[in-house]
C-alpha cells in the first residue's frame, strides 16, 4: 500500500489568513499544484505554504484524517496564527 498524507496549507494576504486541508499521495507535487493554480479551485490565485503534514498508512486513512482536521477549527486557527507573526 502507498502511504498517504494529510496536510494543512496556509496563505496570507495583508490581514486575511486562510487555511486549506487536503490529502494526497505525493505531498511535494500537490503543494506545487496549489501554487501553480492547478490545485483545488478554492486555492487558486494565492501563494500557499505548508503548515502541517501527517503521514498516514494509506490513502483512505489520509482521507479520514482530512475529514477530522477540516472540522478542527481550533487546530487550524492555531496554525494560521503562525502566518500572522
Amino acid at each position: 500500500m502507498t502511504p498517504g498524507f494529510v496536510y494543512v496549507l496556509g496563505s496570507r494576504r495583508r490581514r486575511d489568513c486562510r487555511t486549506y486541508v487536503g490529502w494526497t499521495l505525493d505531498l511535494e507535487r500537490r503543494l506545487q499544484q496549489h501554487n501553480d493554480g492547478t490545485g483545488a479551485k478554492s486555492t487558486r490565485g494565492r501563494v500557499w505554504v505548508l503548515l502541517y503534514a501527517e503521514r498516514c498508512g494509506t490513502g483512505p486513512e489520509a482521507m479520514s484524517r482530512e475529514w477530522h482536521l477540516k472540522r478542527d477549527r481550533k487546530f487550524r486557527a492555531m496554525l494560521a496564527g503562525a502566518l500572522r507573526s
